[in-house]
Parts: structure tokens; sequence; C-alpha cells
């Protein structure tokens, strides 16, 4: 019997991409598409729900926070997929991060835009550094070598429920590989496709953003090493 599988799509302002990403995802594999709005200003609702998407709202601002608000919607399924609304990301690619998941070997498979060449370079400079950066950290503290914070993510139901994620903005996806880590989950990192995003970049789009999100992360990341 085929995998019930999620997909959970943080929004703010993706009116222009989000009908893209819908279209592209691979909908027999899907069970449930949840596009959350993270109190976006345009159309990003209407676009969504024009495409089949259960919409729902999170007015609370923060990457987190609109992730945690689709984990709450979420039915019992087997698998959720994160990815981002802004099309930067291949949502066909969700074929090859479920499978090691569906074959019973992997609890948690991240989307690394750090290995393939052309990936990487159409990542702003800023985010290459701050990536990094972040892993070095986590491998030094922790002792696993990932090569990236990418948003695309796959991860086993359970396996979210075990780690209990809290953060509620820049801090996410750090959070979520540090508690695989403890947790031991069964982690495996491969490489995605990655464009330049539609829109301009909410975090990495701004020096402000930037600033913020990195003081996030590495705060983050110290914070479970002391937890």
């Amino acid at each position: 019997m085929p995998s019930q599988v999620s997909v959970i799509i943080p929004a703010f302002n993706e009116e222009d991409s989000i009908g893209l990403v819908l279209d592209a995802l691979p909908k027999d594999l899907i069970h449930e598409i949840i596009v959350v709005d993270n109190n976006s200003t345009d159309n990003t609702s209407r676009n969504a729900a024009e495409k089949g998407a259960l919409v729902v709202v999170e007015n609370r601002k923060g990457y987190g926070s609109a992730c945690l608000k689709g984990i709450s919607q979420l039915g019992n399924p087997d698998i959720v997929v994160f990815l981002d609304g802004d099309f930067s990301d291949y949502p066909e690619e969700i074929v090859d991060l479920i499978a090691p998941i569906e074959s019973g070997k992997m609890d948690f498979v991240l989307g690394s835009r750090m290995i393939l060449p052309e990936s990487r370079m159409a990542l702003l400079p800023q985010s290459r550094y701050g990536n990094q950066l972040a892993v070095f950290l986590m491998r030094l503290f922790f002792r696993h070598q990932y090569t990236d914070l990418g948003p695309f993510r796959a991860i086993r139901y359970e396996s979210l429920q075990a780690i209990a994620m809290q953060d509620i903005n820049f801090g996410w996806t750090v959070e979520m590989q540090i508690k695989a880590v403890k947790k031991k989950l069964r982690i495996l990192e491969i490489p995605v496709k990655y464009r330049e995003r539609v829109g301009v970049s909410k975090i990495t789009g701004t020096f402000s953003g930037t600033i913020q999100a990195g003081t996030k992360i590495i705060y983050t990341i110290f914070k479970y090493l002391l937890a």
C-alpha cells in the first residue's frame, strides 16, 4: 500500500510562485497539500486554493510558525514533506526524498542544495557562507556531517512527532537537523536542484533579514548544545 504523503508549504506573499509550485508537485503520490499563508498581503491564499490546496492562515509571522501551523492540520500521514513556496526547489524531486523513507531505510531525508555545483551557485553568497558556518558548527558540536540547511526535506511522521519542533522563525531548519541527530534518526542527504527564486527572498534578500537569520541559527545551535 502506498505511503500517505502530506506536503506543507509555508508561504508569505508568494502569489506569483505558489501556483507554479503546486502545478509541479507529483500529485499522484501526495495525499494532502497544505499551504500555510503566513499573513500575506497579496493573493497567495486565493491562488493556492484555486490550485486545489488546503489553505490555512497563520497570522503569527515566522517561518517556524507557519510550519507548526501546517503540522497542526495534519491527519495521520506516513511521511511529511516541507517545501518552500517560492519555486526555487523542484517539487517533482519529492519522489527522490520520500523513496528512502518508504523503503524503511531512513527517517529523515534532507535535500541539499550544496552538492550540485549549479544548485550551489544559484544560492545567494550570504546563504552559501551562512550554510557553511552552520554545518561546520553542527559537525563540531554534534558530530554529524550535514552540507546544507535546505528547507526541502522529508521526515517520517512519527519521527516528526518525536522531535517535538518548537522554533517559530529562522531556527526551524537547524532545530530539526540537530534534534534528528540527538534522537538518533536515520538521516540521509541527497542532492537536489535549485534555481533563483521567483521574487525577492524575505530573509537573505535583505541585509537585516540575513543578520537576523544568521544570529538565530547560531543561537539555536548553541541552545541545543547546552540543553
